[in-house]
């Protein structure tokens, strides 16, 4: 999938990531997917730079695995600092609970900045959906 421009879309291609056969027929893990796909779309539109992303979706019968790139400025999320989740609402820093999330939901993340591009690919192992 192709977006462009991206800026003000993230709700339509949020939209369009969960409508794709790979997601709609995930089952039980399609609500990891779809936390997975909000907060990084939603990262990607508001603070990337970027003018486009780019979503590859790939499903075997024991994965599917999804590849985010954009052309902003690069950010690796696995870099980031986890949030202390142990620490009361007030005391926690704002931001990055949500890209936490995302990332703890998926079981393999992997990123690279290659030719002006962030890649960020996550997969999430199918179970049994029958």
């Amino acid at each position: 999938l192709h977006f462009q421009p991206i800026q003000g879309n993230a709700t339509s291609i949020i939209r369009a990531i969960i409508q794709t056969e790979e997601v709609a027929s995930l089952g039980d893990i399609r609500g990891d997917v779809r936390l997975m796909a909000e907060e990084l779309v939603v990262n990607i539109v508001d603070y990337s730079g970027s003018d486009y992303l780019d979503v590859e979706m790939e499903r075997s019968e024991e994965q599917v695995t999804f590849r985010f790139r954009d052309g902003g400025v690069p950010f690796n999320p696995l870099e980031e600092e986890p949030p202390d989740i142990t620490q009361p609402w007030e005391q926690r820093r704002i931001g990055g609970l949500g890209i936490y999330m995302a990332m703890k939901s998926m079981d393999k993340v992997e990123y690279d900045y290659t030719d002006g591009e962030n890649v960020l690919t996550l997969s999430k192992g199918i179970k049994d959906l029958g």
